[in-house]
């Protein structure tokens, strides 16, 4: 990701897709990038999003690093297959409960969207404001691979 954005012109860009090639089927991108780079309440926030087959990948950071590791899982319930609660887990990193609902807050449309796939979110945020988690969430959807 690069080091400094204009705060008046967002930066998005789609990384090269890794290609798998089997013989005799179609040639399709293995995993799918896009990644974006804001500045939120003063601060360089860059956003990373990558599909693979059965889960997504997302990045936020303030920090420039991947930060708190956080599995957002679907639960399906009986009776109610199109909105499934979510679980979460920390994986790496503060196991803290505002990190637990900035998880939800900022993917929980990705899962949706994305036929409730699993998601895999890195976070590093200075700061967990609503405001500053809303405005997150509009970069995520900017880089949109599901």
């Amino acid at each position: 990701m690069s080091q400094h954005a204009p705060p008046h012109a967002p930066l998005t860009r789609q990384s090269p897709n890794v290609m798998m090639n089997t013989p005799g089927m179609e040639v399709k991108p293995a995993v799918v990038s896009k990644q974006a780079e804001e500045v939120i309440h003063g601060v360089v926030t860059q956003v990373v999003c990558s599909a693979f087959t059965d889960h997504i990948l997302v990045v936020v950071t303030q920090y420039g690093k991947i930060g708190t590791l956080v599995s957002v899982t679907p639960n399906m319930v009986t009776g109610d297959l199109e909105r499934p609660t979510l679980t979460t887990k920390v994986l790496l990193g503060c196991d803290e409960p505002v990190v637990h609902v900035c998880a939800k807050n900022l993917v929980s449309f990705v899962s949706q969207e994305s036929k409730n796939k699993p998601v895999l979110l890195g976070l590093a945020l200075k700061d967990k404001s609503v405001d500053c988690v809303t405005a997150v969430k509009e970069v995520i959807k900017r880089c949109q691979v599901w």
